[in-house]
């Protein structure tokens, strides 16, 4: 590897794009970039790419090309539109480590063309491991491809698991804020609008993920997210409600040992740890000062108000490509949600329809699965 360590930010203009890039900024004898890509963003993409001077940035919007082309007309930088253009930069042969996070199920084929071209992957798009977890672990395995998982939750259990080589984990604990609506009632939910949804307790992420908060899928999201990484069985995994958010997950050992990772609520530190693990290097954040937090919450969640998350425990059980129509239906949801084509509470009903009406597959190839996401937005739409 190269003594600066060249990094592909695939969707560089979202929460975990920009919060990628402060990491850099503040280790530039560690990283370079390499690779910039965004969907829509054309602005902010211009103004990374004339920072940080990578040698490919990709615009997925076509209509966008031009601008982004011109506005870097003086550079080196070479610039290309589409999301097959985004497909290939995964696999370029000047990068190291690829950071995904790309926004939903588009992250899946690129994180496919880097693995296959053996890069290492910085994974912050949990979708990539829903929708195609079986497939993803299978070719990462046989390429033997490292992949460092970026979620604050599942960065706790990767660090929790740090020197346990051989001791099996008995349970996972993924500890939940619960979103800005914990301790409420379905009927209270009556007539919720985004903005409500949107202001998260404890985080400040993205518009999809914060709805995917507050209707707990983004726990159920997670749940098959583990699954994967970590090779569990459906049982092995539990959701606990913290509402503040210091503990970021937990695991237990057959002894009745529990390890737990803490600390303040700041996504920039899994991101660095993803791309130096082994290491830790410094970072200018905020101490946790547990005396000044007094006391630790936890709770069951409310899996009768909060259906999405059983829907997605029921999908992690049946496994093929059950997890792909839940996902797929739940990105169409939340997003007619935000566009307030669709109330908060039938986020759930929608779902469940698409699972009890969409195909199922035991064991989908990429095509398949392809297929299977385009089957699923379609039944949505149309019930929408």
């Amino acid at each position: 590897m190269s003594k600066t360590e060249r990094l592909a930010v695939l969707g560089s203009t979202g929460s975990i794009g920009t919060q990628t890039l402060d990491v850099v900024r503040a280790y530039p004898d560690r990283f370079s970039i390499e690779v910039l890509t965004a969907w829509n963003q054309a602005d902010l993409l211009i103004e990374q790419a004339l920072e940080f001077l990578p040698n490919i940035v990709v615009i997925g919007n076509e209509a966008c090309y031009g601008k982004v082309k011109d506005a870097l007309a003086k550079t080196d930088v070479k610039v290309f539109a589409g999301m097959s253009s985004i497909v290939d930069v995964a696999s370029c042969g000047t990068v190291d480590t690829v950071v995904t996070a790309l926004l939903g199920s588009a992250g899946l084929r690129p994180t496919l063309s880097a693995i296959e071209a053996g890069k290492k992957i910085a994974l912050a798009n949990k979708e990539t491991l829903v929708s195609g977890g079986e497939l993803v672990c299978r070719k990462a395995h046989e390429n033997k491809v490292i992949i460092n998982p970026i979620d604050s939750e599942h960065s706790a259990i990767f660090q929790c698991l740090a020197g346990e080589t051989g001791n099996r984990a008995e349970k996972i604990f993924l500890t939940g804020s619960g979103g800005p609506f914990r301790g409420k009632k379905a009927a209270e939910l009556q007539g919720v609008r985004p903005q409500e949804a949107l202001k998260h307790p404890t985080w400040h992420m993205g518009r999809k993920i914060s709805i995917d908060s507050a209707t707990l899928m983004n726990k159920g999201l997670e749940m098959i997210e583990a699954r994967w990484l970590f090779g569990l069985a459906p049982a092995d995994i539990e959701v606990v409600i913290h509402p503040e958010s210091i503990i970021h997950s937990m695991v237990s050992f057959a002894d009745g040992s529990v390890k737990a990772q803490l600390g303040l609520p700041d996504m920039r530190l899994p991101i660095q740890y993803a791309l130096t693990f082994p290491e830790r290097l410094a970072m200018d954040l905020p101490r946790l000062d547990l005396t000044a937090l007094g006391s630790l919450h936890f709770e069951k969640p409310d899996t009768d108000t909060f259906r999405c998350l059983p829907l997605a425990y029921r999908a992690m059980k049946k496994g093929g490509n059950m997890p792909c129509i839940m996902n797929a239906a739940n990105e169409v949801a939340v997003q007619a949600f935000l566009e307030e084509r669709l109330p908060f509470t039938a986020i759930a009903d929608l779902i469940e329809e698409a699972m009890e009406n969409v195909a199922f597959i035991a064991s989908p190839n990429l095509e398949q699965l392809e297929e299977t996401d385009r089957e699923s937005r379609r039944f949505c739409l149309e019930k929408i």
